[in-house]
């Protein structure tokens, strides 16, 4: 009677499929790739675009926070001259630089 018990608990708890589990496996990743990392990768690349079109006398906010107004790109180095203040000058990398959101709105009229 015992063999009888182990033979259907195995035979029960044997025959499932893996499948179900990595159908669930791939959807949660299809799901975070929708709703996480596309989003980023494209916010990336609007930030890469801006950065490459970036010309003088546009409004800036560099990563730290400051807003500023490009005077000079030096493209041979990747840094950016940018005035802070009337007559204050500061160098920064191009990396560390995004668009001023307040000046995007001014502009568009928002």
């Amino acid at each position: 009677m015992n063999t009888a018990i182990l033979l259907a608990a195995q035979s029960a708890g044997g025959s499932q499929s893996p499948l179900p589990m990595i159908l669930m496996m791939v959807a949660i990743f299809v799901i975070m790739w929708l709703f996480m990392i596309r989003p980023q990768q494209k916010k990336q690349k609007q930030i890469r675009a801006f950065q490459n079109a970036l010309k003088e006398g546009d409004s800036i906010v560099t990563g730290g926070g400051i807003y500023g107004t490009v005077k000079r790109i030096d493209m041979t180095s990747n840094k950016i001259d940018v005035e802070i203040a009337r007559g204050v000058t500061i160098t920064v990398d191009k990396g560390y630089v995004f668009a001023d959101t307040q000046a995007l709105q001014q502009s568009t009229g928002k």
